[in-house]
């Protein structure tokens, strides 16, 4: 059993506490879901429960925590590593070997476990989680929901009675979701405990026991998932949360066609290990749209935007816009990119001083509105990466609206956002149509039918279509979801 008692905590150099006097109990084999708006404090609880708090993230904290009877605030790291298991938001932060077998094997030869056991484990998970081809594969040349596979695969060889997962789906696409739905199946039919900090709630209506909700810090409601079901779209809306089913065209806003155009030539790209990783003769997209990058993972999508901004030195391919043909050194002048982990780009000890960075002009007023639009008021003065996730995320996206930049490019940009801040981040998105291209690569179908105007579909490494999200454009959308659905059923 997991009790936290009367828990309160505060970051260090953090003027507010970001637990404010909780208590729970989690008992054994129940699979829980906690929930709430970015900055709720949900991934704080999964840190108090791995004993990353206050062993790793240090603060003032008042309260216990317990594991089994073990009390994981006081005793070493690496004895709760043997109780409790964790799949954080972002895998590579996990990896310590180059190769996927090594990786697996990270835990277990920590443990001092003999060769011929660590041997037997790894087959074991590789047979239960279906990854076998993905053994002895290098860690950089897997696909988001690869490395999430492995990831988990890796914390399953220690064997652990409790498994922790922060965000787990926020960079995979829905076929990666649903795999990972099934090895948290495997993992509940094992009798393990789980608790999944998660934006998106569909994937685990019939999985979880229970749901907390949190808010400000504070669990405001802890109820069974079949009751938590129940509730109307309208509360979960008032909530902060996203829908409870999947929906790809509810918030459709319908956009007229653009007629200028940006042209890209020769986008070609190859990996070491994967040839045609980017395939592209001729496209053209729409110029001062919000074009929506789709395919599944792997598809190709973030080797366009690196190329793109001229990011992958084996580049040779241009854009023509305005009708001048812009070669690789001048796109990195002209573009603007979010990364799919913001923690590799934040780097002044302010949010005020972050945003401000890329800026040609001091604009303070402009700076404020948009700190205020992407609820980043109240963090202004605080470091960077003292804030959750979700903040960090609104923060490198706050810094790229803020850049005087022709192109904007955002590589999963609603990652770790909850459904009131995804909204706010199309809206100021939407603003800017018309006066910035932007290239938004997602797997979110909620922000690509609140904000974008065209549909660029990657597979490959090729253009498998490209046309306006219009009502015909929505209708092809919708059928490329339904074929998703479709396979996802067969998994």
């Amino acid at each position: 059993m997991i009790e936290i008692k009367n828990i309160s905590f505060r970051y260090e150099n953090s003027e507010s506490s970001v637990l404010n006097d909780i208590s729970t109990k989690i008992y054994d084999g129940e699979v829980v879901l906690i929930c709430g708006e970015s900055g709720c404090g949900k991934t704080s609880v999964t840190r108090l429960i791995n004993g990353l708090i206050p062993h790793y993230y240090e603060g003032t904290m008042v309260g216990e925590v317990t594991v089994n009877n073990l009390d994981v605030s006081r005793s070493e790291l690496y004895e709760t590593a043997k109780l409790v298991g964790s799949v954080f938001q972002n895998p590579r932060s996990q990896f310590f070997c180059v190769d996927t077998t090594s990786g697996i094997a990270f835990g277990c030869e920590n443990m001092g476990l003999p060769e011929n056991e660590v041997r037997k484990r790894i087959k074991k998970v590789a047979n239960e989680q279906n990854i076998n081809h993905l053994l002895e594969r290098s860690i950089f040349n897997l696909s988001g929901g690869e490395k999430q596979k492995v990831a988990c695969a890796s914390v399953s060889a220690v064997y652990p009675s409790v498994l922790v997962l922060d965000e787990p789906t926020s960079n995979l696409d829905i076929h990666a979701i649903y795999n990972l739905r099934e090895i948290v199946h495997e993992w509940k039919r094992q009798g393990k405990t789980v608790i999944i900090s998660e934006h998106r709630i569909h994937w685990l209506l019939d999985i979880c026991d229970r749901v907390i909700y949190m808010q400000a810090g504070a669990i405001q409601m802890d109820c069974p998932m079949e009751e938590f079901s129940r509730l109307k779209p309208e509360t979960i809306q008032k909530m902060g949360l996203r829908p409870l089913t999947l929906n790809y065209h509810q918030y459709i806003k319908k956009t007229s066609r653009l007629q200028d155009t940006i042209d890209f030539h020769n986008f070609r790209y190859s990996y070491k290990e994967k040839n045609n990783a980017l395939n592209i003769s001729n496209l053209s997209l729409p110029r001062n749209g919000i074009i929506a990058v789709i395919g599944h993972n792997g598809a190709g999508k973030s080797t366009f935007s690196k190329c793109l901004c001229g990011l992958e030195r084996k580049f040779n391919g241009s854009v023509t816009l305005n009708g001048l043909k812009i070669k690789k050194q001048k796109l990195l002048k002209k573009c603007y990119m979010v990364m799919q982990d913001v923690n590799h780009q934040l780097f002044c000890e302010s949010v005020l001083e972050e945003v401000r960075l890329g800026m040609s002009e001091e604009n303070k007023d402009k700076v404020e509105e948009v700190l205020t639009m992407l609820d980043l008021t109240a963090v202004a003065e605080r470091h960077p990466m003292s804030l959750s996730g979700g903040q960090k995320q609104r923060v490198a996206i706050a810094s790229a609206l803020l850049a005087d930049k022709e192109l904007l490019i955002f590589d999963e940009p609603t990652s770790g956002l909850g459904y009131r801040h995804m909204k706010e981040t199309a809206e100021l998105l939407l603003n800017l149509k018309g006066k910035r291209s932007i290239f938004i690569v997602t797997h979110d179908p909620d922000l690509i039918s609140s904000c974008c105007t065209h549909i660029l579909h990657l597979e490959n490494g090729c253009v498998k279509e490209s046309y306006p999200f219009d009502e015909i454009g929505e209708q092809r959308l919708e059928i490329y979801f339904d074929e998703i659905k479709k396979e996802v059923t067969i998994l």
